[in-house]
Parts: C-alpha cells; structure tokens; sequence
C-alpha cells in the first residue's frame, strides 16, 4: 500500500542559512579525510609513542565512565525522582562543566585537588594520593567534563518514565534499592547506554582539562588528544592520522545511538505490539470464557481458593491470621474516616477531582497532599514505609514491568519479601492459573491483550500477599467483552480475599455488581458511604445520579415539591421539610415523551426539543433540552421512537409523574 507525503518545499531565507551550516559543520571533517596520508596511516597508528597513548587513553577513559556511572547515577535519579531546595543550583552545577572553558576546568580542579588546593594536602598527607601529574589526575579531569553527559541523558530518561512502576512495585514490597536496581534502571537502559557512551568519548577526547591539571607526561598523562597536540609540532601528518582515529571513534558512537540522546524507558514496538482480541478464544476457549481457569492439583478448585491458602497465600508471613479489619483516619486534602471489616470491597466513585486517586495514595503513602493514619488488623501501619504496609496497588494502566515475563511479573512480590525464588515462581504460576492466564506465563506484557494484563496486573498484586488491596480504576481500559470477563474474575477471588479491597471506578455496573459498599466522595470529603442499593435508590450527588443513568436535578424543598436550582419547579408526592436543599432522582425510564401537551394525570409537563438519541442496549436514550426545566434524559423504544418520528431538533413534550420523583435530603 503506497504512502502518499505531502512535501513543503522549505523557504530559500531557512534553507540556504542551514545549508550553510552543514557546510560549515562539514568541511573540517572532509579536511581530515582529504589531507590524511592513506598509505602512511598504518605505520603512524601503531608507532610506540602512539599506541602507548592509545593504551593510556583507554584506560584513563574506562575509569573515567566507571567513576561516572558510580556517581552520575544516583546523582541523575537524585535530580529526577527528589524534590529538594537548591535543585536548580545543582543542576546548573552538573551543566558547568560542558559551558566552562577546558583549561579553565583544570585550573578549578589544581586549586581545588592539587598540592596546595583546598583537598589535596589532605589526600597527600592521609592517603599518600597526589592527583597532579599522576594517571589518577587525568581520570579525576576526564570524569570532571564527561560525567554531564551521563547524568543529563540518564535524568533525561528517569524523566520520561512513569513513576507508577516505581510506585507499584513498592507496594508489592520492594524497598527502594530493590526497586533501582529491578525496575527503574532496566526501564531507563537506553537512556544510560547513550549516556554512558557519550561519557566515554567525551573522556576519550578529552585535552584542555587534563593538560592543565594532569600535565603531559608520557605513559603517564600523554592522552591521545595530547598525543596529537605533540605531533601537530613535529609530524603533521601523524597528528591528521590519529585525529583521524578520535573521529572516527566519535562518529561510531554517535552513529550508534542514532540520536537517542536522552535515552527513552522501555517501550513497546510494532513488533511487539498486542494482538488484537483476546487470542484465547483460539488458544484456551475455556480460560477466557471462564476466567478461573483449573488451578495444579495443589491449588483450590478453579474459581474457588481455599480459605487456608488464601491465609497462607497472604498472610505476609508465618502467624497471619488471615483476616485484617481496615481502620483508616484520613487527613490533608482528603478529610474522612474509613472502617471496614475482613472481605469487605468498597467502590469509590466521584467526579474528576474529588479525591479518589489521592485517598489510595495516602494509603500507601505515597502522597503528601493528604496522611493516613492506617491500621490493619492489629498492626498500626501509618509509620511505616510502603514497601512494609502490604498494601498492594493496581493502578489503571496495570504498570506491569515490560521487562519481565508475566510469571516474573507475579513472581516480583514474593521475591522482593525473600520468598525462594522456585517457591516464588510456583506460587506465581498458581495465581496466573487461577485467573485464567497461566499459559500466558512467559509472555512479556506487551504480547498481551488489555484483558490478559489486567489479570496478570491482578494476580501479581494478589500474590504479594496483601492486607489492603487498592484498585485504580483496573477496568476502564477494556473493552466491553473483555470488561465482563475480567469483572466477573475479580469478583471471583475477591470473594476470598481476608483484607479490604478499595476500587476507585466510574463505572455503575462495577460499582454495584463488585463492592459491599459504594463511598462517594466530593473535594476529598465523605458525601455518601452506603451498600450499592441504598446508593442506588438515594444517591445524594448529582454526579453519582447520572453515573448511575439517572436525571439527577438539585434544588430546595418547598410546601409541594423542590424549587430547582436552574430555575422552575417539580412537583412530587412526597416533600420534605421546607428549605432544605435536596437532589431530585427522576429515572430515564419515568419519562414520557409525546408529540403533543399531555392530558391527564402528569402533573410535571415541560416543552423542549431533542438534542440527542443514544443507543443503551435495546432501548434508546432521548436527551430534551427545554427552557422551562433543566436538560432531561428518556428512555424509550425504538418502536416508540419511530412511531414518535424523533429526530435531533424534534420538538416535543415530556412529562414525569409526581410519584416517579424521589426526594434526596443533602
């Protein structure tokens, strides 16, 4: 299939300038190439006082790149991941080294490591160490100019990745070496590949800095830069051949990277991007339809975990009982106070910035816009670190680390608390069966399906041995199908589960059909906090109503009905106290719809015209804007609506019942 490009010639002003600039750019390099004496190259390249330098070259870079990663690195996460006074002034302090003039680095390093600088008596005089004139000072020089390159190309990439892998496997029980060192630097490689690369030949080439601090003594000091700088005297020609060599260095290493400067985390590629549907209705029919697929013969019955293994399972270590009560005193941006027994699941719903996200983030403590004061069963929590409160984290996008295989993935929990790793990997195994996706095991995640990720997202926060489980949003990225299949797994395990599970949703099907409870929030505060039918049947937040595909219209109660906030009034047949602001519930199936004024009983009766038909299921969704009252959702046939003639713009009548309105006291 041909691609056809638009070209847009650029402009002779832009072009010619930049012409000229790879021209200029361009021209000394061909100067290299033009002068070198090409039959001579050989004899100048392995004359002694040319490889010695090489040799001393590569040395004094290797170390230059060992002290740079040594440092650099934490220095890069430091900048990236911290937040801390004076962080420009630091950054400005890595950057120095590129802007300052060479010589002039080596005049700071002597006055501050040389023999008489501000540290160096103190390295004579205690460790015998003396920098200057030494191979030891010409590392210090090289690791000086080049270590920027490694900390901006590394702090570069930490940018770009997501913290919630970081943030996920802490609360699998990682601490925060462990956490480095298994996620954050496999995730960053490109990044500190390039970086590390562009440090080893900017220390390769390094002259000004070195000559000026470590001075030019041969086999001791005598780089190949210097090594040039000495031949440019004597023998021209040799110094174009060595310069030749340094860039030809140069140009493999930046060829190499393929200008990934700043490095970029693991990503998927076209080649690994995720099949499309679930591929188990060809693979394993049975698992993805039913997603509690058999378990070993060790395990429980499918879809059905013992309550010992699940006490076991997640207890988090020998004397757990298994059953952990959730006491939470929430303060900061969220002001609430949580209970909750054993096997508890609580839906938290709200609109956008309510405080959803920021209440599972202080109960992991990962926040400071709001603290938990958390206990679990017996134990008070709130001091201590996340990786050490097992409490386990979903986020929506799963953050599975694309690193790992799915039985690595689930496996990661276990491990990061010391479990053997054969132990680790079969109780992984385990839960990946349990959840119908055990021969996905050693699959990378990005080879999986939505569905597939989020139950292996789920089995490895399962398997981590949790006491609180907290779920953002697991299901919003899947498809309807997948949706099902997933919720009806989750509720599955979940009916097992001996901690709470908080699962933010804005979902009503979740909201109902998976938790005991549904807590509503609004600007961080509890509006509501009841079993899904009472919420249901009273939701007291007009965001919650139409969540829930209810007309939801607030107001003030009056003698006969509510005096509504946007103007109007509704009649309803049974009032509350006069004054009190309420929210009035009128369901989409409670509204009629006619071509004509009603007669008879309606004793709410607006004129408007249609602004939308949606398709529900088998039902269609009129939405009527009027002047009169405000916009009104009905849900009809489409019978009804081909007999009623709908169109958008129709101009027709609705009308409500007085008994069909529900009063909601807020």
């Amino acid at each position: 299939m041909s691609r056809h490009r638009t070209r847009t010639r650029p402009p002779v002003t832009l072009a010619l300038p930049a012409l000229l600039a790879v021209a200029f750019l361009l021209l000394p390099l061909i100067g290299i190439l033009t002068r070198t004496e090409w039959s001579e190259l050989g004899a100048h390249l392995t004359s002694p006082g040319v490889v010695e330098a090489l040799r001393l070259s590569l040395f004094v870079s290797l170390w230059a790149l060992g002290l740079s990663l040594l440092l650099g690195v934490p220095l890069a996460w430091l900048l990236a991941r911290v937040p801390f006074k004076g962080k420009a002034f630091v950054r400005s302090l890595v950057l120095l080294p590129m802007v300052l003039p060479p010589t002039v680095g080596g005049v700071a390093l002597l006055l501050g490591f040389g023999r008489r600088g501000l540290l160096g008596p103190w390295l004579e005089g205690t460790f015998g160490i003396t920098l200057p004139f030494h191979t030891s000072g010409a590392v210090v020089a090289a690791t000086f100019v080049a270590m920027p390159f490694l900390v901006i190309s590394l702090e570069g990439a930490l940018g770009g990745l997501k913290q919630s892998y970081e943030e996920t496997a802490a609360s699998l029980g990682a601490p925060p070496v462990r956490v480095f060192f298994t996620v954050t630097l496999p995730m960053v490689a490109p990044g500190l590949i390039a970086g590390a690369a562009l440090t080893w030949a900017r220390a390769l080439g390094e002259f000004g800095a070195t000559i000026t601090f470590a001075g030019n003594l041969p086999g001791t000091t005598q780089t190949l830069p210097l090594q040039v700088y000495l031949l440019l005297q004597d023998q021209p020609e040799a110094a174009t051949s060595v310069s030749l060599l340094l860039l030809v260095i140069a140009m493999a290493v930046l060829i190499a990277l393929r200008g990934r400067w700043t490095g970029t985390p693991v990503a998927r590629t076209p080649a690994e991007a995720p099949q499309p549907p679930e591929e188990a209705a060809a693979a394993a029919p049975e698992a993805e339809r039913t997603p509690t697929a058999p378990a070993p013969p060790a395990g429980p019955a499918p879809g059905k975990p013992a309550a010992g293994d699940l006490a076991a399972g997640l207890s988090g270590g020998p004397g757990g009982d298994g059953r952990w009560p959730l006491h939470a005193v929430v303060t900061g941006f969220n002001e609430l106070t949580l209970d909750a027994e054993p096997g508890t699941t609580i839906a938290v719903v709200g609109e956008n910035g309510a405080g959803k996200t920021t209440l599972l983030r202080a109960l992991l403590g990962l926040t400071p816009r709001a603290h938990a004061e958390l206990r679990l069963g017996d134990t008070d929590v709130t001091a201590l670190a996340p990786h050490r409160r097992q409490v386990a984290w979903v986020p929506q996008d799963g953050a599975l680390f694309p690193h790992l295989s799915a039985l690595a993935n689930t496996a990661y929990g276990l491990r990061a608390r010391r479990v053997p790793r054969a132990e680790a990997r079969r109780e992984a195994q385990q839960w990946l069966d349990r959840l119908g996706v055990g021969h996905l095991a050693h699959r990378k995640p990005a080879q999986l399906s939505g569905g597939q990720a989020q139950r292996v997202a789920l089995a490895r926060a399962l398997a981590a041995r949790p006491r609180l489980l907290l779920l953002d949003e697991p299901l919003a990225a899947l498809d309807q199908t997948t949706r099902a299949r997933v919720r009806h797994t989750l509720r599955t395990h979940l009916a097992g589960f001996g901690g709470v599970c908080l699962i933010v949703t804005h979902d009503p099907v979740e909201a109902v059909s998976l938790a005991d409870r549904v807590l509503v929030l609004a600007d961080g505060r509890t509006l509501q906090d009841a079993p899904p039918s009472e919420v249901t049947r009273h939701p007291r937040s007009p965001w919650v109503a139409r969540m829930l595909g209810r007309n939801a219209w607030p107001g003030t109660a009056s003698a006969d009905g509510l005096v509504l906030a946007a103007g109007g009034r509704l009649v309803v047949a049974e009032a509350l106290p006069e004054g009190s602001p309420a929210l009035a519930i009128i369901g989409p199936e409670a509204v009629s719809v006619h071509r004509d004024r009603p007669a008879g009983s309606p004793r709410n009766v607006w004129q408007g015209s249609v602004r939308e038909i949606t398709a529900v299921g088998s039902r269609l969704r009129v939405l009527v804007g009027s002047a009169e009252a405000p916009d009104l959702v009905a849900e009809i046939t489409p019978e009804a609506a081909a007999e009623l003639g709908l169109v958008d713009g129709s101009q027709v009548w609705t009308s409500v019942k007085a008994t069909e309105v529900t009063l909601v006291q807020l």
